[in-house]
Formats: C-alpha cells, sequence, structure tokens
C-alpha cells in the first residue's frame, strides 16, 4: 500500500556542473514524498594570418636551423622508438621535456611520459604540424598544448587530452577537418583561440568545469557540431566562438558564464533554443545574429537581468517554468507504475531524470519529453527495482 506524504518537502540543491532542479520527488515503496521547487563578418579572417604561418615557417625554421651555428642546433635531441618512430624533443630548465617534432609511422599516436628517462611535459608549437597522424592521446604528465600545435593535421580522426592538461594553445587543432573525436578531460582552465577553427568532422563535444574561458573562433566553422555540452564553471564564450555551426539546435548556457562575446552564435542557423541557468549574462545584438532561425531564450524562475538580456540582444526571453503535479490524482501508483503529470508552457522541451541518492547524487536522465498542449503524464516502468528512487526536471 502507497502513503502520500504531502507535508514534507524536499528542498532543492543543485546538481554537480550547476544544473538547477525544478522539482526533486521521492518515490518509496512506503512512501512517496511530495516535490519542492526547488562572425563577424567586418573583422580579419584567421585564414589569411595561418596561411602564412604554414607556408613560411617551415622554410624559415629549415633556413634558420641551417645557419644556426652547432651549439645551438645540439639542443634538439632526438629519440627513435622500437616501432621506428622519431619524436625529437628540447630539455627545459626543470630537466623536463617538451615534443617538438614527430616521425612516422606510426600513425596512431600514443605520446609516452617519457622520453629518455625524461618526463613529457609539453606539447611544443607547431610540434605536430602537417603529420599524417590519424589518433593522438596525450598523457596526464603533460601540462600544455602549444600554438599550432596539430595545425593542419588532416588525417587526424581522434584526440584523447588526459586530465593534466590545462592548456589548449591558439590553432592548436586548427583545420584538422577529420577530426569526428576530441575528449578533454576535467583539468584544463582554457580553450585557446581558434583552437578547433573548421574541424568540421567534429559532431559532439564537452567542455569541462575546469575551464572558465573559451576563446575567440575556438569552434568556428564546425559545423557538424550537433551537440555542444559546457559545463559550470566557464565565464566566458569568445568572439566568434561557435559562428556557423549550423546543424546546432539547442544548447544550454551554465550560470557561471558572465559574458558572452560579439558574434558567439552568428549563422547558427539550426538553434531554436538556448537555456540559460543562471542570471542574464553580458551580451550584445550580434551574439545570435544573423540566423536563418531566430531561437528563443529560455530562464529558471528566480533569475534576473532577463528583460535588460532581450532588449539588447534581440533574443526573447521565456520563463521555463514546467512543473511537477504533486496533488493532482494522476500522481502516484497507476497500473503497476508510479507516475506523475507534469504541467508548462505549450511545447516546452523537458528531461526527467533520476538518482538513487540525494546526499550523493548521480542524475540519470530516463526521458527527454515535449509538453504538448502544456502537459504530459510521465511514468516510470522500472521504479520497483529501487528502494528510494528521486525524480527531478531538468532543461535539456
Amino acid at each position: 500500500m502507497i502513503d502520500l506524504n504531502l507535508s514534507r518537502n524536499l528542498a532543492a540543491r543543485p546538481r554537480a556542473g550547476g544544473f538547477e532542479r525544478a522539482h526533486v520527488i521521492r518515490a518509496n515503496h512506503r512512501r512517496i514524498l511530495s516535490p519542492s521547487v526547488r562572425g563577424r563578418t567586418g573583422i580579419p579572417s584567421p585564414i589569411s594570418h595561418a596561411r602564412a604561418v604554414k607556408t613560411t615557417w617551415p622554410v624559415l625554421l629549415g633556413l634558420l636551423l641551417l645557419a644556426a651555428p652547432a651549439a645551438v642546433r645540439a639542443q634538439y635531441a632526438y629519440s627513435t622508438n622500437a616501432d621506428g618512430s622519431i619524436y625529437s624533443y628540447t630539455t627545459n630548465t626543470d630537466g623536463s621535456i617538451s615534443v617538438v617534432g614527430y616521425s612516422g609511422p606510426p600513425w596512431a599516436v600514443t605520446i609516452p611520459t617519457d622520453i629518455n628517462n625524461l618526463l613529457v611535459t609539453s606539447i611544443g608549437n607547431l610540434a605536430f604540424y602537417g603529420s599524417a597522424v590519424t589518433s593522438v592521446t596525450i598523457p596526464g604528465s603533460v601540462t600544455g598544448i602549444g600554438d599550432y600545435a596539430f595545425y593542419d593535421c588532416v588525417s587526424l580522426t581522434n584526440a584523447t587530452v588526459a586530465n593534466g592538461v590545462t592548456g589548449i594553445g591558439d590553432y592548436a587543432f586548427y583545420d584538422c577537418v577529420s577530426l569526428t573525436n576530441a575528449t578533454v578531460a576535467n583539468g584544463v582552465t582554457g580553450i585557446g583561440d581558434y583552437a578547433f577553427y573548421n574541424c568540421f568532422g567534429l559532431m559532439s563535444f564537452t567542455i569541462p568545469g575546469s575551464v572558465t574561458t573559451i576563446g575567440d573562433y575556438a569552434f568556428f566553422g564546425c559545423y557538424g557540431l550537433t551537440n555542444v555540452t559546457i559545463v559550470n564553471g566557464v565565464t566566458s564564450i569568445g568572439t566568434n566562438a561557435f559562428t556557423h555551426c549550423f546543424f546546432l539546435t539547442s544548447i544550454t548556457i551554465p550560470g557561471s558564464v558572465t559574458s558572452i562575446g560579439e558574434y558567439a552564435f552568428q549563422h547558427c542557423d539550426s538553434l531554436s533554443m538556448v537555456f540559460f541557468q543562471g542570471n542574464a549574462p553580458t551580451a550584445d545584438s550580434t551574439v545570435f545574429f544573423p540566423s536563418e532561425t531566430k531561437p528563443t531564450g529560455y530562464f529558471l524562475p528566480g533569475k534576473t537581468g532577463w528583460s535588460d538580456f532581450s532588449a539588447n540582444t534581440g533574443l526573447p526571453a521565456v520563463l521555463w517554468n514546467p512543473l511537477i503535479r504533486a496533488s493532482d490524482a494522476n500522481f502516484g501508483v497507476r497500473a503497476g507504475q508510479f507516475g506523475f503529470d507534469i504541467t508548462g508552457t505549450n511545447n516546452f522541451t523537458v528531461v526527467v531524470e533520476a538518482c538513487t541518492n540525494l546526499g550523493n547524487p548521480v542524475w540519470v536522465p530516463l526521458r527527454i519529453l515535449t509538453l504538448t498542449n502544456g502537459s504530459f503524464h510521465f511514468s516510470d516502468p522500472r521504479w520497483t527495482n529501487y528502494s528510494n528512487r528521486y525524480y527531478s526536471l531538468q532543461m535539456p
């Protein structure tokens, strides 16, 4: 038998990553607890600069090395591996080394944590420039990826950056047109300007909560992107950061973001929904326009600044207000399934999530649904598999 105790409320609490819970309810075999609300076109293109670097640096470097005295040339050391590959590196003042070049095959590369018993702590500027590498794994010993490190690696399909790396340099993966998977572990604090520019094979990318700054043009021209997750922690999104991400349909801006640069989402022609989890960030009329679609912004109850934001950007700002109806006849067990009605603005998209422990919650998405005609009845056929289960509503 199910008892309903509507006198006890569970306080809303933020999810790791900054997601605020509109409602949390508990399903218990004995009790059910009630919920509580808880591009810019007028600025110089980076391409001309990058092309100049691409065509002139190898020649200049070669001439400089030929003309340099032996003492200077000797600063570069080489390590030949059993598989025939060769790393070139320089030694830092602390005895660690920076990888500054690679010669393969093989082209599926796992950078070692040490070379000749010296700790690898960085990938130098232009280290893999124009290389035929197809995949690269960067170990946790590395703290920095230099500017242009993998520039124009057109065969690169997979890049894994381990926890330990704190910075991804400017132009680091510029023009890696075949890159389909890039995993960046928590620890990186900044994604440089033009870092993934024109990586149009990327379809999904998660920006970890350790990142505070997304650089200018960081994902410009990544038109294959359909999903971008920005974890709470990012404070600024740079100029033209996601311009020409044509197939991005929605994006969630965490509450930590305080500023969005000019033209950041310009020509994201499929973007229709922008979900904001905090107070309104600073932004101007160029951020979302021009675009083939006119997106709508959604904000949570209790968050401020949205009238001015809408006036400054031209983005309509709508209160996101889905609600679990805990006091109506449809709340509880029906036909062996625990369920409840969700109401809100017509056609809102809602994610229903669940966890088993509010003290250390791990929220698992159960269903993404649309409030057709402003309501939806959700039911959970697996609720009896858990001694306690808590439910919440979330932005997509």
